[in-house]
């Protein structure tokens, strides 16, 4: 009996300890600004580019787009790019 009294005493102090200490804290910053900005203002489009790949050319045009906000309320900007196969002139 007294053992069961300890483990569970344990267990209580265990989940107490785990939901008291610091989660793990936002960060806001990007690694890959070329895909991915925090803040400021919408990064400028790139103009659609076609290459040739061969046998066919593929055109690509990339943009900028709003993904929400950081709880501190800084803009995320993800660029989102299209790629297509198109005739080759």
């Amino acid at each position: 009996m007294p053992l069961r009294r300890c483990l569970s005493v344990l267990m209580v102090t265990a989940v107490v300890a785990g939901c008291a200490s610091n989660t793990i804290a936002p960060r806001y910053t990007s690694e890959h600004p070329d895909i991915l900005r925090i803040g400021g203002e919408r990064p400028a489009n790139k103009e659609t580019v076609v290459e040739n790949a061969g046998s066919f050319c593929l055109e690509t045009s990339e943009r900028w787009n709003e993904h929400g906000r950081t709880p501190d309320g800084q803009t995320l900007w993800a660029k989102d790019t299209l790629r297509r196969v198109v005739p080759c002139n």
